[in-house]
Protein backbone atom coordinates (compact mmCIF):
# COMPACT_ATOMS: atom_id res chain seq x y z
CA UNK A 1 0.00 0.00 0.00
CA UNK A 2 0.87 3.92 -0.44
CA UNK A 3 1.99 4.39 3.19
CA UNK A 4 4.17 1.55 3.30
CA UNK A 5 6.85 2.80 0.90
CA UNK A 6 10.00 3.96 1.70
CA UNK A 7 10.12 6.91 -0.86
CA UNK A 8 7.25 8.29 1.66
CA UNK A 9 7.60 6.44 4.62
CA UNK A 10 11.03 8.16 5.65
CA UNK A 11 10.23 12.20 4.31
CA UNK A 12 6.78 12.25 6.46
CA UNK A 13 8.37 10.77 9.55
CA UNK A 14 11.22 13.40 9.28
CA UNK A 15 8.41 16.00 8.81
CA UNK A 16 6.42 15.11 11.82
CA UNK A 17 10.00 14.70 14.01
CA UNK A 18 11.00 18.17 12.74
CA UNK A 19 7.66 19.68 13.52
CA UNK A 20 7.39 17.84 16.37
CA UNK A 21 11.10 19.01 18.15
CA UNK A 22 10.25 22.89 16.40
CA UNK A 23 6.92 22.93 18.66
CA UNK A 24 8.88 22.41 22.08
CA UNK A 25 10.04 25.34 23.23
CA UNK A 26 6.14 26.60 23.51
CA UNK A 27 5.72 24.09 26.39
CA UNK A 28 3.34 20.57 26.79
CA UNK A 29 1.14 22.58 28.70
CA UNK A 30 -0.18 24.52 25.19
CA UNK A 31 -1.39 21.32 23.87
CA UNK A 32 -1.04 19.26 26.28
CA UNK A 33 -5.10 18.56 26.91
CA UNK A 34 -4.73 16.49 23.65
CA UNK A 35 -2.69 13.82 24.91
CA UNK A 36 -5.59 12.05 26.96
CA UNK A 37 -8.38 11.89 24.38
CA UNK A 38 -5.81 11.21 21.94
CA UNK A 39 -4.11 7.96 23.79
CA UNK A 40 -7.34 6.85 25.06
CA UNK A 41 -8.72 6.86 21.42
CA UNK A 42 -5.85 4.87 20.18
CA UNK A 43 -6.09 2.42 23.02
CA UNK A 44 -9.86 2.14 22.40
CA UNK A 45 -9.15 1.60 18.77
CA UNK A 46 -6.43 -1.33 19.18
CA UNK A 47 -8.86 -3.08 21.66
CA UNK A 48 -12.15 -3.18 19.78
CA UNK A 49 -10.26 -4.39 15.80
CA UNK A 50 -8.66 -6.57 19.02
CA UNK A 51 -12.45 -7.90 19.96
CA UNK A 52 -13.53 -7.98 16.26
CA UNK A 53 -10.74 -10.31 15.21
CA UNK A 54 -11.21 -12.78 17.86
CA UNK A 55 -14.72 -13.49 17.14
CA UNK A 56 -14.59 -13.02 14.13
CA UNK A 57 -11.22 -15.28 12.73
CA UNK A 58 -10.81 -17.37 16.21
CA UNK A 59 -12.36 -17.43 19.15
CA UNK A 60 -10.53 -19.77 21.02
CA UNK A 61 -7.41 -17.86 20.69
CA UNK A 62 -7.38 -16.55 24.39
CA UNK A 63 -5.87 -20.08 25.37
CA UNK A 64 -2.77 -18.78 23.96
CA UNK A 65 -2.66 -16.53 27.62
CA UNK A 66 -1.17 -19.99 29.23
CA UNK A 67 2.58 -20.14 30.21
CA UNK A 68 2.32 -23.75 28.99
CA UNK A 69 2.33 -23.21 25.22
CA UNK A 70 5.53 -20.88 25.83
CA UNK A 71 7.37 -23.95 27.84
CA UNK A 72 6.14 -26.47 24.82
CA UNK A 73 7.77 -23.82 22.26
CA UNK A 74 10.56 -23.41 23.73
CA UNK A 75 10.97 -27.22 24.63
CA UNK A 76 10.33 -27.90 21.31
CA UNK A 77 12.29 -25.14 19.18
CA UNK A 78 15.31 -25.25 21.86
CA UNK A 79 18.06 -23.18 19.94
CA UNK A 80 15.61 -21.64 17.40
CA UNK A 81 12.85 -20.53 19.58
CA UNK A 82 15.75 -18.57 21.73
CA UNK A 83 17.02 -16.99 18.89
CA UNK A 84 13.20 -15.79 18.38
CA UNK A 85 12.88 -14.19 21.74
CA UNK A 86 14.80 -11.19 20.02
CA UNK A 87 12.23 -11.35 17.17
CA UNK A 88 9.50 -11.82 19.91
CA UNK A 89 10.77 -9.15 22.15
CA UNK A 90 9.86 -6.28 19.38
CA UNK A 91 6.03 -6.54 20.45
CA UNK A 92 6.60 -4.43 22.96
CA UNK A 93 9.05 -2.60 20.97
CA UNK A 94 9.03 -2.33 17.33
CA UNK A 95 5.20 -3.26 16.18
CA UNK A 96 2.89 -1.00 14.86
CA UNK A 97 0.15 -1.70 17.19
CA UNK A 98 2.14 -1.23 20.34
CA UNK A 99 5.23 1.02 19.92
CA UNK A 100 2.60 4.23 20.66
CA UNK A 101 1.04 2.55 23.99
CA UNK A 102 5.09 1.98 24.86
CA UNK A 103 6.47 5.14 24.31
CA UNK A 104 4.01 6.77 26.07
CA UNK A 105 4.38 4.37 28.95
CA UNK A 106 7.88 4.44 28.71
CA UNK A 107 7.75 8.44 28.47
CA UNK A 108 5.43 8.52 31.77
CA UNK A 109 8.16 6.03 33.68
CA UNK A 110 10.74 8.63 32.83
CA UNK A 111 8.43 11.77 33.55
CA UNK A 112 7.69 10.56 36.94
CA UNK A 113 11.04 10.59 38.01
CA UNK A 114 10.79 14.06 38.47
CA UNK A 115 7.21 14.10 39.72
CA UNK A 116 6.48 16.94 37.06
CA UNK A 117 3.77 15.18 34.98
CA UNK A 118 2.36 12.27 36.77
CA UNK A 119 2.11 10.53 39.95
CA UNK A 120 2.69 7.03 41.03
CA UNK A 121 -0.52 5.81 41.17
CA UNK A 122 -1.78 7.01 37.87
CA UNK A 123 0.76 5.21 36.14
CA UNK A 124 0.22 2.09 37.69
CA UNK A 125 -3.32 2.28 37.27
CA UNK A 126 -3.29 3.45 33.95
CA UNK A 127 -1.00 0.77 32.63
CA UNK A 128 -2.95 -2.25 34.79
CA UNK A 129 -6.05 -1.45 33.88
CA UNK A 130 -6.06 0.33 30.62
CA UNK A 131 -2.58 -0.08 28.75
CA UNK A 132 -1.72 -3.64 29.13
CA UNK A 133 -5.44 -4.76 28.49
CA UNK A 134 -5.77 -3.09 25.23
CA UNK A 135 -2.40 -4.26 24.46
CA UNK A 136 -3.71 -8.06 25.06
CA UNK A 137 -6.49 -7.48 23.46
CA UNK A 138 -5.05 -6.51 20.10
CA UNK A 139 -2.27 -9.18 20.23
CA UNK A 140 -4.38 -11.61 20.56
CA UNK A 141 -6.89 -10.42 17.87
CA UNK A 142 -3.94 -10.46 15.30
CA UNK A 143 -2.70 -14.05 16.69
CA UNK A 144 -6.42 -14.85 15.55
CA UNK A 145 -5.82 -13.19 12.42
CA UNK A 146 -2.95 -15.12 11.56
CA UNK A 147 -4.05 -17.97 12.83
CA UNK A 148 -6.41 -18.37 9.57
CA UNK A 149 -4.09 -15.87 7.07
CA UNK A 150 -0.56 -17.28 6.79
CA UNK A 151 1.45 -13.87 5.99
CA UNK A 152 5.10 -14.20 4.58
CA UNK A 153 8.21 -12.97 6.73
CA UNK A 154 9.00 -10.49 4.37
CA UNK A 155 5.70 -8.73 4.90
CA UNK A 156 6.11 -8.67 8.89
CA UNK A 157 5.79 -4.66 8.70
CA UNK A 158 2.32 -4.97 7.59
CA UNK A 159 1.48 -7.45 10.12
CA UNK A 160 -1.18 -5.05 12.79
CA UNK A 161 -2.77 -3.53 9.69
CA UNK A 162 -3.54 -6.08 7.43
CA UNK A 163 -5.57 -7.11 10.23
CA UNK A 164 -7.55 -4.08 10.28
CA UNK A 165 -10.72 -4.48 8.02
CA UNK A 166 -9.76 -2.24 5.23
CA UNK A 167 -13.11 0.45 5.33
CA UNK A 168 -11.20 1.74 8.59
CA UNK A 169 -7.27 1.53 7.63
CA UNK A 170 -7.06 4.78 6.88
CA UNK A 171 -8.48 5.74 10.01
CA UNK A 172 -6.75 3.71 12.04
CA UNK A 173 -3.58 4.70 10.75
CA UNK A 174 -4.19 8.53 11.05
CA UNK A 175 -4.94 8.17 14.95
CA UNK A 176 -1.80 5.79 14.82
CA UNK A 177 0.09 8.86 13.61
CA UNK A 178 -1.37 11.21 16.17
CA UNK A 179 -0.95 8.94 19.08
CA UNK A 180 2.64 8.24 17.91
CA UNK A 181 3.34 11.77 18.02
CA UNK A 182 1.83 11.61 21.86
CA UNK A 183 3.74 9.30 22.38
CA UNK A 184 6.77 10.70 21.27
CA UNK A 185 6.44 13.56 23.39
CA UNK A 186 6.50 12.04 26.37
CA UNK A 187 9.73 10.62 25.92
CA UNK A 188 11.08 13.55 24.69
CA UNK A 189 9.42 15.26 28.05
CA UNK A 190 10.93 12.23 29.89
CA UNK A 191 14.57 12.93 28.81
CA UNK A 192 14.23 16.71 29.73
CA UNK A 193 13.13 15.85 33.35
CA UNK A 194 16.39 13.05 33.38
CA UNK A 195 18.81 15.35 31.97
CA UNK A 196 18.20 18.25 34.47
CA UNK A 197 18.43 15.44 37.40
CA UNK A 198 21.70 14.38 36.43
CA UNK A 199 22.83 17.97 35.46
CA UNK A 200 21.72 18.75 39.37
CA UNK A 201 23.87 16.10 40.46
CA UNK A 202 26.80 16.95 39.04
CA UNK A 203 26.98 13.95 36.66
CA UNK A 204 25.98 15.72 33.47
CA UNK A 205 27.25 18.88 31.96
CA UNK A 206 25.36 22.36 33.02
CA UNK A 207 22.59 23.20 30.11
CA UNK A 208 20.14 26.00 30.02
CA UNK A 209 16.45 24.83 31.33
CA UNK A 210 14.45 26.59 30.74
CA UNK A 211 10.94 26.30 32.71
CA UNK A 212 7.45 26.48 30.40
CA UNK A 213 4.78 26.32 33.37
CA UNK A 214 4.76 28.49 36.31
CA UNK A 215 2.45 26.01 38.08
CA UNK A 216 4.10 22.91 37.06
CA UNK A 217 8.05 22.29 38.10
CA UNK A 218 8.58 18.98 35.76
CA UNK A 219 7.41 20.91 32.87
CA UNK A 220 10.66 22.38 31.26
CA UNK A 221 12.84 22.34 28.11
CA UNK A 222 16.15 21.69 27.37
CA UNK A 223 17.12 23.47 23.85
CA UNK A 224 20.74 21.96 23.77
CA UNK A 225 19.17 18.34 24.25
CA UNK A 226 16.13 18.89 21.97
CA UNK A 227 18.44 20.01 18.70
CA UNK A 228 20.73 17.35 19.86
CA UNK A 229 17.61 14.30 20.23
CA UNK A 230 16.17 15.71 16.76
CA UNK A 231 19.63 15.02 14.77
CA UNK A 232 20.27 11.78 16.49
CA UNK A 233 16.76 10.84 15.79
CA UNK A 234 16.66 12.14 12.27
CA UNK A 235 19.72 10.15 11.65
CA UNK A 236 18.13 6.73 12.85
CA UNK A 237 15.33 7.36 10.41
CA UNK A 238 17.43 7.71 7.42
CA UNK A 239 19.98 5.54 8.34
CA UNK A 240 17.36 2.29 8.86
CA UNK A 241 14.33 3.37 7.14
CA UNK A 242 12.73 0.40 8.21
CA UNK A 243 10.98 -0.43 11.10
CA UNK A 244 12.74 -3.64 12.11
CA UNK A 245 16.28 -2.00 12.36
CA UNK A 246 14.52 0.52 14.37
CA UNK A 247 12.96 -2.55 16.40
CA UNK A 248 16.18 -4.47 16.92
CA UNK A 249 18.00 -0.99 18.43
CA UNK A 250 14.52 -0.28 20.46
CA UNK A 251 14.25 -4.03 21.64
CA UNK A 252 18.14 -3.99 22.97
CA UNK A 253 17.50 -0.40 24.88
CA UNK A 254 14.41 -1.75 26.32
CA UNK A 255 15.29 -4.95 28.07
CA UNK A 256 18.34 -3.89 28.84
CA UNK A 257 16.52 -1.00 30.78
CA UNK A 258 14.33 -4.09 32.67
CA UNK A 259 17.40 -5.74 33.49
CA UNK A 260 19.06 -3.12 35.36
CA UNK A 261 15.99 -2.00 36.73
CA UNK A 262 15.39 -5.55 38.65
CA UNK A 263 19.24 -5.48 39.74
CA UNK A 264 18.29 -2.14 41.25
CA UNK A 265 15.34 -3.06 42.87
CA UNK A 266 16.85 -5.38 44.62
CA UNK A 267 19.25 -2.94 45.83
CA UNK A 268 15.98 -1.14 47.00
CA UNK A 269 14.67 -4.62 48.73
CA UNK A 270 17.49 -4.40 50.97
CA UNK A 271 18.25 -0.70 51.52
CA UNK A 272 15.19 0.83 51.34
CA UNK A 273 12.57 -1.68 52.41
CA UNK A 274 15.18 -3.60 54.99
CA UNK A 275 14.10 -7.11 53.59
CA UNK A 276 15.96 -9.63 54.10
CA UNK A 277 18.92 -10.54 51.14
CA UNK A 278 17.46 -13.70 50.90
CA UNK A 279 14.13 -12.19 49.16
CA UNK A 280 15.87 -10.11 47.10
CA UNK A 281 17.99 -12.55 45.66
CA UNK A 282 14.79 -14.72 44.79
CA UNK A 283 13.54 -11.82 43.40
CA UNK A 284 16.87 -10.81 40.94
CA UNK A 285 16.88 -14.47 40.40
CA UNK A 286 13.28 -15.19 39.40
CA UNK A 287 12.85 -11.76 37.20
CA UNK A 288 16.67 -11.32 36.05
CA UNK A 289 16.57 -14.81 34.68
CA UNK A 290 13.67 -14.11 32.22
CA UNK A 291 15.01 -11.02 31.68
CA UNK A 292 18.31 -11.97 30.85
CA UNK A 293 17.27 -14.85 27.94
CA UNK A 294 15.65 -11.91 26.17
CA UNK A 295 18.42 -10.06 26.43
CA UNK A 296 20.81 -12.54 25.15
CA UNK A 297 18.51 -13.02 22.55
CA UNK A 298 18.67 -9.61 21.72
CA UNK A 299 22.40 -9.11 21.64
CA UNK A 300 22.36 -11.80 18.04
CA UNK A 301 20.75 -8.57 16.58
CA UNK A 302 23.78 -6.51 17.20
CA UNK A 303 24.66 -6.12 13.33
CA UNK A 304 21.20 -5.57 12.74
CA UNK A 305 20.04 -1.98 14.56
CA UNK A 306 21.03 -3.05 18.02
CA UNK A 307 24.77 -1.64 17.96
CA UNK A 308 22.85 2.29 18.05
CA UNK A 309 21.93 2.15 21.87
CA UNK A 310 25.25 0.51 22.93
CA UNK A 311 27.68 3.27 20.64
CA UNK A 312 25.06 6.25 22.48
CA UNK A 313 25.41 4.11 25.41
CA UNK A 314 28.70 4.36 25.67
CA UNK A 315 28.99 7.74 24.71
CA UNK A 316 27.11 9.40 26.83
CA UNK A 317 28.40 7.12 29.63
CA UNK A 318 31.73 8.35 28.93
CA UNK A 319 30.93 12.11 29.04
CA UNK A 320 28.61 11.41 31.82
CA UNK A 321 32.11 10.29 33.72
CA UNK A 322 34.55 13.00 32.85
CA UNK A 323 31.89 15.62 34.07
CA UNK A 324 31.69 14.03 37.09
CA UNK A 325 35.07 13.20 38.07
CA UNK A 326 36.03 16.77 36.97
CA UNK A 327 33.02 17.94 39.03
CA UNK A 328 34.82 16.02 42.05
CA UNK A 329 38.11 16.70 41.55
CA UNK A 330 37.24 20.14 41.41
CA UNK A 331 35.14 20.37 44.57
CA UNK A 332 38.08 18.48 46.60
CA UNK A 333 40.65 21.35 45.29
CA UNK A 334 38.08 23.93 46.90
CA UNK A 335 38.13 21.77 50.49
CA UNK A 336 41.50 21.70 50.51
CA UNK A 337 41.86 25.50 49.67
CA UNK A 338 38.85 26.91 51.38
CA UNK A 339 39.99 30.28 53.63
CA UNK A 340 39.57 29.53 57.61
CA UNK A 341 37.94 32.50 59.34
CA UNK A 342 40.97 32.46 61.67
CA UNK A 343 43.84 33.50 58.41
CA UNK A 344 41.05 36.63 57.98
CA UNK A 345 41.10 37.41 61.89
CA UNK A 346 44.94 37.07 61.65
CA UNK A 347 45.10 39.87 58.95
CA UNK A 348 43.53 42.58 61.08
CA UNK A 349 40.81 44.95 59.94
CA UNK A 350 43.02 46.35 56.91
CA UNK A 351 43.34 42.54 55.53
CA UNK A 352 46.82 43.64 55.54
CA UNK A 353 46.28 45.26 52.07
CA UNK A 354 45.29 49.10 51.31
CA UNK A 355 41.63 49.19 51.59
CA UNK A 356 40.28 51.66 48.58
CA UNK A 357 37.05 53.37 48.34
CA UNK A 358 34.58 51.25 46.30
CA UNK A 359 32.62 47.95 46.86
CA UNK A 360 33.83 44.52 45.68
CA UNK A 361 31.29 42.06 45.36
CA UNK A 362 32.93 38.36 45.07
CA UNK A 363 30.63 36.01 43.42
CA UNK A 364 30.77 32.58 44.93
CA UNK A 365 28.57 29.25 45.16
CA UNK A 366 29.02 28.80 48.33
CA UNK A 367 26.65 29.71 51.02
CA UNK A 368 29.09 30.00 54.22
CA UNK A 369 33.00 29.83 54.71
CA UNK A 370 35.41 32.65 52.95
CA UNK A 371 35.81 31.07 48.73
CA UNK A 372 39.72 30.32 47.69
CA UNK A 373 39.46 33.19 45.05
CA UNK A 374 39.34 35.55 47.74
CA UNK A 375 42.83 34.92 49.27
CA UNK A 376 44.11 34.15 45.92
CA UNK A 377 43.04 37.97 45.05
CA UNK A 378 44.55 39.49 47.96
CA UNK A 379 47.75 37.33 47.83
CA UNK A 380 48.30 38.55 44.86
CA UNK A 381 47.67 42.07 44.69
CA UNK A 382 48.52 44.89 47.26
CA UNK A 383 44.54 46.44 47.50
CA UNK A 384 41.43 45.87 47.87
CA UNK A 385 37.91 47.33 48.30
CA UNK A 386 37.05 49.14 51.68
CA UNK A 387 33.21 47.35 51.56
CA UNK A 388 33.57 43.00 50.77
CA UNK A 389 30.32 41.43 49.56
CA UNK A 390 30.34 38.06 49.10
CA UNK A 391 27.65 37.17 47.02
CA UNK A 392 25.81 34.11 46.14
CA UNK A 393 22.96 33.80 43.86
CA UNK A 394 20.79 31.01 44.37
CA UNK A 395 17.67 29.19 41.93
CA UNK A 396 15.33 27.50 44.99
CA UNK A 397 12.67 24.98 43.29
CA UNK A 398 9.88 27.15 43.32
CA UNK A 399 8.25 29.32 41.22
CA UNK A 400 8.77 32.48 42.82
CA UNK A 401 10.34 34.20 46.06
CA UNK A 402 8.34 37.11 47.52
CA UNK A 403 10.67 39.67 47.39
CA UNK A 404 9.92 40.41 51.17
CA UNK A 405 12.12 36.86 51.10
CA UNK A 406 14.78 37.79 48.38
CA UNK A 407 17.66 38.03 50.51
CA UNK A 408 19.61 36.53 53.17
CA UNK A 409 22.55 38.69 54.58
CA UNK A 410 24.89 38.07 57.05
CA UNK A 411 28.26 39.72 58.67
CA UNK A 412 31.51 38.27 58.05
CA UNK A 413 34.20 38.52 61.12
CA UNK A 414 34.33 41.49 63.46
CA UNK A 415 32.27 44.39 62.25
CA UNK A 416 35.40 46.96 61.52
CA UNK A 417 36.25 44.49 58.55
CA UNK A 418 33.57 45.65 56.70
CA UNK A 419 32.63 42.03 54.77
CA UNK A 420 29.53 40.99 54.29
CA UNK A 421 27.96 38.02 52.65
CA UNK A 422 24.57 38.05 50.32
CA UNK A 423 22.27 35.93 49.17
CA UNK A 424 20.31 36.32 46.27
CA UNK A 425 17.60 33.77 46.28
CA UNK A 426 15.00 33.89 42.62
CA UNK A 427 12.52 31.11 42.16
CA UNK A 428 12.87 29.49 38.65
CA UNK A 429 10.35 31.53 36.97
CA UNK A 430 11.04 35.17 38.41
CA UNK A 431 12.44 37.64 36.28
CA UNK A 432 16.31 38.71 36.98
CA UNK A 433 16.10 42.46 37.86
CA UNK A 434 18.40 44.88 35.57
CA UNK A 435 21.83 45.74 36.19
CA UNK A 436 20.93 49.02 38.03
CA UNK A 437 17.55 47.70 39.77
CA UNK A 438 19.84 44.67 41.13
CA UNK A 439 22.71 46.88 42.49
CA UNK A 440 20.25 49.10 44.16
CA UNK A 441 18.31 46.69 46.20
CA UNK A 442 21.72 44.58 47.29
CA UNK A 443 23.01 47.70 48.72
CA UNK A 444 19.55 48.79 50.19
CA UNK A 445 20.00 45.09 51.76
CA UNK A 446 23.11 45.51 53.12
CA UNK A 447 22.23 48.67 54.96
CA UNK A 448 18.91 47.68 56.00
CA UNK A 449 20.91 44.60 57.75
CA UNK A 450 23.16 47.01 59.15
CA UNK A 451 20.43 49.34 60.39
CA UNK A 452 18.57 45.97 62.20
CA UNK A 453 21.50 43.42 63.06
CA UNK A 454 19.90 42.92 65.94
CA UNK A 455 16.58 41.61 64.86
CA UNK A 456 15.18 38.37 65.90
CA UNK A 457 14.48 37.30 61.95
CA UNK A 458 17.77 35.60 61.46
CA UNK A 459 18.66 32.51 60.14
CA UNK A 460 22.06 30.66 61.53
CA UNK A 461 24.12 29.06 58.46
CA UNK A 462 26.25 26.60 60.31
CA UNK A 463 30.09 26.16 59.36
CA UNK A 464 32.78 24.65 61.58
CA UNK A 465 35.32 27.19 62.20
CA UNK A 466 32.31 30.10 62.49
CA UNK A 467 28.61 30.60 63.28
CA UNK A 468 27.00 32.94 60.57
CA UNK A 469 23.97 34.08 61.17
CA UNK A 470 21.77 35.58 58.28
CA UNK A 471 19.16 37.86 58.18
CA UNK A 472 15.91 37.96 55.71
CA UNK A 473 15.86 40.77 53.86
CA UNK A 474 13.00 42.27 51.16
CA UNK A 475 14.18 44.31 48.37
CA UNK A 476 13.65 48.28 48.58
CA UNK A 477 10.67 48.43 47.07
CA UNK A 478 9.18 45.48 49.06
CA UNK A 479 9.98 46.88 52.81
CA UNK A 480 8.33 50.39 52.85
CA UNK A 481 9.58 51.30 56.29
CA UNK A 482 13.33 50.47 55.60
CA UNK A 483 16.30 52.28 54.44
CA UNK A 484 15.62 53.57 51.12
CA UNK A 485 18.31 54.92 48.74
CA UNK A 486 18.27 57.91 46.63
CA UNK A 487 20.80 58.52 43.61
CA UNK A 488 21.30 62.11 42.07
CA UNK A 489 22.67 63.19 39.02
CA UNK A 490 23.33 66.68 40.07
CA UNK A 491 23.58 66.52 44.10
CA UNK A 492 27.68 67.70 44.61
CA UNK A 493 27.27 69.21 48.14
CA UNK A 494 26.09 66.19 50.58
CA UNK A 495 24.85 62.91 51.70
CA UNK A 496 21.74 62.14 54.24
CA UNK A 497 21.86 59.45 56.74
CA UNK A 498 18.66 59.84 58.19
CA UNK A 499 15.52 62.70 57.27
CA UNK A 500 16.12 63.99 60.65
CA UNK A 501 20.22 64.38 60.08
CA UNK A 502 21.65 67.20 58.84
CA UNK A 503 23.33 67.81 55.64
CA UNK A 504 27.52 67.62 55.79
CA UNK A 505 28.91 70.00 53.79
CA UNK A 506 31.71 68.30 51.95
CA UNK A 507 34.72 70.34 49.61
CA UNK A 508 33.01 71.64 46.11
CA UNK A 509 33.68 68.85 43.25
CA UNK A 510 33.01 68.00 39.85
CA UNK A 511 29.07 67.17 39.39
CA UNK A 512 28.72 63.36 39.70
CA UNK A 513 26.07 60.92 41.01
CA UNK A 514 25.85 61.30 44.83
CA UNK A 515 24.26 58.52 47.04
CA UNK A 516 22.30 58.80 49.95
CA UNK A 517 19.95 56.55 52.53
CA UNK A 518 16.64 57.97 53.96
CA UNK A 519 16.11 56.28 57.33
CA UNK A 520 12.65 55.74 58.61
CA UNK A 521 12.01 58.97 61.13
CA UNK A 522 11.33 56.99 63.46
CA UNK A 523 13.71 54.52 63.44
CA UNK A 524 16.32 55.04 65.93
CA UNK A 525 20.55 54.42 65.23
CA UNK A 526 23.95 54.87 67.39
CA UNK A 527 27.06 56.46 66.09
CA UNK A 528 28.57 53.06 65.13
CA UNK A 529 25.71 52.21 62.66
CA UNK A 530 25.65 55.69 61.13
CA UNK A 531 29.65 55.36 60.63
CA UNK A 532 29.24 52.17 58.45
CA UNK A 533 26.10 53.55 56.35
CA UNK A 534 28.02 56.29 55.59
CA UNK A 535 31.19 54.14 54.73
CA UNK A 536 28.99 52.40 52.65
CA UNK A 537 27.27 54.99 51.04
CA UNK A 538 30.87 56.34 50.29
CA UNK A 539 32.13 52.89 48.51
CA UNK A 540 28.78 53.22 46.72
CA UNK A 541 29.96 56.56 45.26
CA UNK A 542 33.02 55.01 44.13
CA UNK A 543 31.70 52.19 41.95
CA UNK A 544 31.08 48.52 42.03
CA UNK A 545 33.59 46.10 41.02
CA UNK A 546 31.82 42.53 39.70
CA UNK A 547 35.00 39.90 41.06
CA UNK A 548 34.31 36.41 39.40
CA UNK A 549 36.23 33.52 39.25
CA UNK A 550 38.05 31.62 36.10
CA UNK A 551 39.14 28.06 36.77
CA UNK A 552 41.73 26.27 34.78
CA UNK A 553 41.30 22.45 35.95
CA UNK A 554 45.20 20.58 34.76
CA UNK A 555 46.02 16.90 36.24
CA UNK A 556 48.85 17.21 38.49
CA UNK A 557 52.18 16.89 37.78
CA UNK A 558 52.82 12.69 37.58
CA UNK A 559 49.22 11.98 36.66
CA UNK A 560 48.50 8.78 34.16
CA UNK A 561 47.91 9.16 30.90
CA UNK A 562 44.53 8.19 31.04
CA UNK A 563 43.65 10.70 33.91
CA UNK A 564 45.20 13.74 31.51
CA UNK A 565 43.45 12.89 28.91
CA UNK A 566 40.55 13.14 31.08
CA UNK A 567 41.08 16.34 33.01
CA UNK A 568 43.15 18.20 30.41
CA UNK A 569 41.07 17.41 27.21
CA UNK A 570 37.60 15.93 28.03
CA UNK A 571 36.65 18.23 31.34
CA UNK A 572 37.88 21.25 29.86
CA UNK A 573 36.19 21.06 26.52
CA UNK A 574 33.06 19.80 27.94
CA UNK A 575 33.46 23.12 30.98
CA UNK A 576 34.64 25.63 27.65
CA UNK A 577 31.10 24.46 25.97
CA UNK A 578 28.54 24.09 28.88
CA UNK A 579 26.52 26.23 30.39
CA UNK A 580 28.45 28.77 32.98
CA UNK A 581 27.17 29.20 36.64
CA UNK A 582 23.95 30.51 37.30
CA UNK A 583 25.13 33.01 38.80
CA UNK A 584 27.47 34.22 36.32
CA UNK A 585 24.54 34.52 33.86
CA UNK A 586 22.39 37.15 36.30
CA UNK A 587 24.75 40.09 37.44
CA UNK A 588 25.85 43.04 35.86
CA UNK A 589 29.32 43.19 33.50
CA UNK A 590 29.47 46.94 32.97
CA UNK A 591 32.87 46.62 35.72
CA UNK A 592 33.35 42.74 35.82
CA UNK A 593 36.90 41.61 36.86
CA UNK A 594 37.76 37.53 36.45
CA UNK A 595 40.16 36.15 38.44
CA UNK A 596 42.10 33.23 37.27
CA UNK A 597 43.26 30.13 39.09
CA UNK A 598 44.44 26.55 38.31
CA UNK A 599 43.31 23.58 39.60
CA UNK A 600 45.86 21.10 40.32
Amino acid sequence: SLYHSADVEVPAACAILIFLFALQHYGTHRVGFLFAPVVITWLLCISAIGVYNIFYWNPKVYQALSPFYMYKFLKKTQKGGWMSLGGILLCITGSHTSTNADLIVSGSEAMFADLGHFSQLSIKIAFTFVVYPSLILAYMGQAAYLSKHHILESDYRIGFYVSVPEKIRWPVLVIAIFAAVVGSQAIITGTFSIIKQCSALGCFPRVKIIHTSSKMHGQIYIPEINWTLMLLCLAVTVGFRDTKRMGNASGLAVITVMLVTTCLMSLVIVLCWHKSVFLAILFIFFFGSIEALYFSASLIKFLEGAWVPIALALIFSAIMYVWHYGTLKKYEFDVQNKVSINWLLALGPTLGIVRVRGIGLIHTELVSGIPAIFSHFVTNLPAFHQVVVFLCIKSVPVPHVSPKERFLVGRVGPKEYRLYRCIARYGYRDVHKDDLEFEKDLICSIAEFIRSERAECSIPILDSENDERMTVIGTSSSNLEGIRMHEDGDVDSSEIVGTSEPRVAKSPEKVRKRVRFIVPESSQIDNGVKEELRELMEAREAGMAFILGHSYVRAKKGSGLIKKIVINLGYDFLRRNSRGPTYALSIPHASTLEVGMVYQ
